[in-house]
């Protein structure tokens, strides 16, 4: 049985100090434990080079898409005003609880439905969580509902993972694909006996990401990769 919001109750329940049983991703018979310590609640700061280059694209009022328990936020909250979202009810009451002082529950692929037009001067996701529209026409429709809530000249910096770079396959539930620029990840999560819902992401090379942006008011501006290669932040820029 899938039980829904698995996820974020691991993660709050690590939070409360409740978790006694580790969150695990599972592809088939593969396995890894879910680094939540690691990968939610570090301490970010502007001092890393990798951080003053997320920030040199982004000003306010900024929108944090999928913003997990709020540490991102609670550092830009300090400079602008910032709204950080999740699907999540409990991770929505978690950032709230750490002191995230507009944390909302929304679906970052309705954003319209939640967000009034022309209202934010940048947008930020990390995670890569838009790779969850699935197919091009799905990032097309996303960056087309995120112009309407963003300001003429707004900019973005988004996660993706580049199929085409040589150590993609390292990628936890990966999946080759012989579109050209395009592959997939697929896995669940399972947390103390409980199973969550298979996530399928598709994941786009720059190049495909660029000619996801035709028509829908962005522009691909530059892009940064981690240390591993395959992961990268793109930034974004109304045209």
């Amino acid at each position: 049985m899938v039980t829904a919001d698995l996820f974020g109750r691991a993660i709050r329940d690590h939070y409360l100090g409740e978790r006694n049983e580790p969150l695990v991703d599972r592809n088939g018979s593969a396995t890894r434990v879910h680094p939540i310590e690691e990968f939610y609640f570090g301490a970010v700061t502007g001092e890393s080079d990798k951080q003053q280059w997320v920030d040199s694209w982004l000003d306010g009022p900024l929108l944090d898409m999928g913003a997990g328990v709020g540490s991102e936020a609670l550092y830009w909250q300090e400079q602008y005003e910032t709204v950080a979202i999740e699907i999540s009810n409990l991770l929505v009451k978690t950032m709230r609880d750490r002191g995230v002082e507009n944390a909302v529950q929304a679906d970052m692929f309705s954003l319209p439905d939640s967000f009034e037009r022309n209202q934010f001067a940048s947008v930020h996701a990390k995670g890569t969580q838009v790779e969850l529209a699935g197919s091009m026409q799905g990032l097309r429709r996303f960056l087309g509902d995120l112009a309407v809530i963003t300001k003429p000249n707004a900019t973005a910096v988004i996660d993706f993972h580049d199929p085409e770079h040589e150590d993609a396959g390292e990628l936890f539930g990966y999946r080759d694909d012989p579109t050209r620029g395009l592959a997939y990840r697929l896995f669940h999560c399972e947390y103390e006996g409980a199973v969550g819902k298979t996530l399928l992401f598709r994941l786009f090379s720059p190049a495909r990401l660029r000619d996801a942006t035709i028509g829908t008011g962005w522009e691909l501006s530059d892009i940064r990769r981690s240390n591993n290669g395959y992961h990268y932040r793109a930034a974004l820029t109304r045209v």
